[in-house]
This record gives C-alpha cells, structure tokens and sequence, in this order.
C-alpha cells in the first residue's frame, strides 16, 4: 500500500482541522483550523475539487475576518 503526496496532504489536513476542536482559546482555535483549511484548498487543487477548494476558501476568510479583523 503506498501513500501518495496527495493523500498525505488529505491526513495532514483532516490533523489540523481535528487538532484545533481541542483548543479552548477561540484565537488559537482559529490557527489551527485556518492550517488545515490551507492544507484543504491544496489538496482540493490537486484533485481539482472546486466543492472542496471553495467551501475550504470560504473558512480561511471566516477565520481571518475574527483573527485579524475583529481580533477575537
């Protein structure tokens, strides 16, 4: 069984948005999953899933308007 960069990019993602529903600190919450969703729209890309890519897309711009706009 081999794993692909494709897939690794997939599970590093699936980490990220995971790891960051463990954080209580909504700003480092938003960190985390902003890293995942990155991971998200890369992966999408590379399997050139436009419902992936724009759902992924949409969340980063969530989490940066309370990160850097809102500063919450």
């Amino acid at each position: 069984m081999e794993i692909n960069p494709t897939e690794i990019i997939g599970y590093l993602a699936s980490f990220f948005v995971l790891l960051s529903f463990f954080n209580k600190d909504m700003r480092r919450l938003r960190l985390v999953n902003s890293v995942g969703c990155a991971l998200f729209v890369a992966y999408g890309t590379l399997l050139s899933s436009i419902p992936i890519i724009i759902t992924n897309v949409a969340i980063l711009l969530v989490n940066g308007y309370y990160l850097f706009v809102k500063k919450s």
